[in-house]
Formats: structure tokens, sequence, C-alpha cells
């Protein structure tokens, strides 16, 4: 049976693991980049195992193993007291559990070796520098207009168009979704430095969660262990501009001016600090006709639970293995993947607004919320997300 013919537009970490997995499923891919080029802003990402058991069925495991971490452990403090609150298992503990690893990796590494693989497939077309301006379902067929840089605007007809254009999608809108994302009343900061400048108990193979009412902060070592990538969470009544907005490492430091020592002497490290805010919507539709969303486009979820990335992967992997089946066409292959994702999704989003709560408890519940993590222990504390861990793509 002849492949499809793909259009998808962004080439994000998303948009990448999509095209991947249609080359291999045998499909002609067209995937479109409004940059003209893929620089990446220096951040880290994490990789829980229902991710990266996909990536390593798409053969990058031997490359990600040499530029990611394997923390072995979440150690979880209180942010003003410093006291160790509890653990979350990981390392061995994950692999063992799950059958594949849960990384932290810096994103530009990942979004290297996602580029590498993707221009190794002949069937896969780069375009940068394109703007999309329209797309258009079709009876046996979908059309994409874009512009370049130069103004000129060219067309495309492809079998399937997949949206992969992040939180403000224009392909979100053409499938009946216009409403716009909601501020959820954070902003993220986050920055890179030296590992061995890091204050030394803070400086092991472990990802540090610390909670407060008003923010929390994360950090964990990447760039094969060189680097530690830092987020810290503060409440805010107004976004900020873009997903790189400079912070001045100043104001972060008055916000966490309570902060145990330790934690004060890690944030003082950066330099350079990068802010975005974070954005709440709901999910309404994944698919109509022959275009589909996946992603932030379809789902942004809040970074409390560590899956913005995961579920981008998870996404591709089951767009790849239900378009389409030799007695499926188009329309019911997109209709499947809706019905595969919106369930699951949906949980998770919910779940990550949850966690944002208990992290950002006042004192009564903070104490509670403690005393459960140090009364269930490290591996139960891995196991309550057994349903998100142990995700497998559809046959």
């Amino acid at each position: 049976m002849p492949g499809l013919s793909i259009a998808i537009v962004g080439a994000g970490i998303g948009g990448l693991t999509a095209a991947l997995n249609f080359a291999r499923q045998g499909h002609s891919v067209t995937l479109i980049e409004r940059r003209p080029g893929f620089s990446e802003v220096g951040a880290g990402l994490q990789l829980s195992p229902n991710a990266s058991r996909i990536l390593v069925k798409l053969g990058l495991g031997p490359a990600l193993r040499r530029v990611a971490t394997l923390p072995d452990r979440v150690v979880v403090r209180g942010i003003s007291s410093g006291k160790r609150i509890g653990e979350v298992a990981l390392g061995p503990y994950m692999q063992q559990r799950y059958g594949a690893p849960y990384w932290v990796v810096h994103r530009a590494d990942l979004q290297t070796i996602l580029l590498d693989a993707v221009r190794s497939e002949a069937s896969i077309r780069i375009v940068t520098g394109r703007k999309v301006e329209e797309v258009r379902d079709g009876l046996d067929h979908a059309e994409l207009v874009w512009t370049a840089s130069n103004g000129a605007r060219e067309s495309l007809n492809a079998d399937v168009v997949i949206g992969a254009d992040g939180i403000w999608s224009k392909v979100r809108q053409v499938i009946g979704d216009t409403a716009s994302p909601t501020f959820h009343g954070y902003i993220a900061w986050r920055a890179t430095f030296d590992r061995k400048n890091a204050p030394p108990e803070l400086a092991g193979n472990e990802t540090g969660l610390w909670l407060g009412a008003r923010g929390h902060v994360v950090h964990y070592p990447i760039f094969s262990g060189h680097l530690v990538n830092v987020v810290a969470i503060e409440k805010a009544k107004e976004p900020v501009e873009g997903w790189a907005a400079p912070g001045q490492p100043e104001e972060l430091l008055a916000h966490y001016s309570n902060a145990a020592p330790a934690l004060r002497a890690l944030l003082q490290q950066p330099q350079e600090w990068l802010r975005w805010s974070l954005f709440r919507h709901p999910i309404k539709r994944f698919a109509k006709g022959r275009i589909a969303i996946l992603g932030d486009a379809a789902h942004p979820v809040l970074p409390f639970l560590a899956q913005g990335a995961a579920l981008a992967i998870e996404d591709a992997a089951t767009l790849g293995a239900l378009l389409p089946g030799e007695n499926r066409d188009v329309t019911e292959a997109l209709s499947a993947y809706e019905s595969h994702r919106l369930e699951r999704v949906t949980r998770i989003q919910a779940e990550g607004r949850k966690n944002g709560r208990i992290y950002h408890s006042g004192s009564l519940i903070a104490f509670g919320r403690d005393k459960v993590m140090q009364l269930i222990g490290p591996e139960s504390m891995s196991n309550r997300y057994d349903w998100i861990y142990g995700f497998r793509t559809p046959e």
C-alpha cells in the first residue's frame, strides 16, 4: 500500500518525532518550520519512561545515552526550611519497573538527535523560514499556503496536515478551537550553569524539588552531567511576552529571599535567566477531517508533572501507529487518534493542575502533604504514576 503525503507545521520536539515516525511507516513528509534555523535556547526537559520508550524504539537510545542524565531520585525539600520532606525513586527503579529510563536532557541535545535522524530519511523534506498562512481541509486532500521570507506565497497539497505549531497554534483554529489560552498566574524562570559551581549538597546525581506557598524550584544535571538546569516558578499577576523574556537575577532572588541557604546559593549561580508564562487551555478537539494537532497545539500542560515533551512524543507515536491501517481511511485514523488521546491527556492536564496546588500549599495543607510523602516512601511515590509511565503506543 503506497504511503501518504503528510505536511507537519512546526519542527519542535513533537513535530520532529512525528516526522520520524511517519517516515518509518513509509509515508512522505514535508516538515515546515517558521524559523530560518534550528538553534535552541538552553533548557532542560524530562523524558519519563512513557516518552523514552518511544525514542528508544525509534533507534535513538544510543545517541540519547551519550548526552542524557539518569538521576537516581527526586529529593523534595521545603523552600524556607531546607528540610528534606521526601523522595521519589528514579534511576534503576524506574528502568526495572517500566522497562525504560527516566532521562533528563538538554533540549538542544534532544533536538539535534531528532534532526539528525530526520535528515537521514530520504522521504522527509524540511522547509524552513516559512510562515503558514492558511490551512484548508478537502474531500481528497488538505491544502497549506505559506509565505517565504521574501514574501512569496506557495501552496502544498497533502493527504494529511499535522499542526505541531505550539500553544498559539494556527492549525488548532482550523479544526474549530478558536479560543485563546488563559494565563495561569505563574511565570517560569529557567537557567543553566556549570555543575562544578553548585553547592556541594546539591551537586549529586539527583533532581531537587523545593516546595513553597509562593512558588517552587526544580533543578537537575543535564548535558552529560556537566551543567545544572534550574527552573524557578513564581506567582505573577501579568504574563511576560514570548518564551525567552530576559529576567533580572536580583528580581528572582528577591522573590526567594526567604529560601534556605543552599537553595539561595544555587539560585545565585546563573548569570542569565529567561522567563516564560504558564498558560492553560482545555482540550476540545484533536482532529477534524484530514487535519490533526499534537503537543502544545492540542493540549498545553502545566510543568508541574514534567509531561509536556513526553505527551508530544506520545501524540506523535500514536499518530504514527494509526495512520492508516489497510482498511482505514485518513479521516477514520485521525478520529481514532482523537479517541485514543482525549481522555488520557485531559486527565494529565488535571493532574498537573492538582500538583501545582499541592506544591504551593499553605502551611496547614503543606503539613499534611509532607507527612504523606514521608509515610508512603520513594517507590510508592513513583508507583502512583504507573498510569502515566506505563503508556504503550496502540498496535
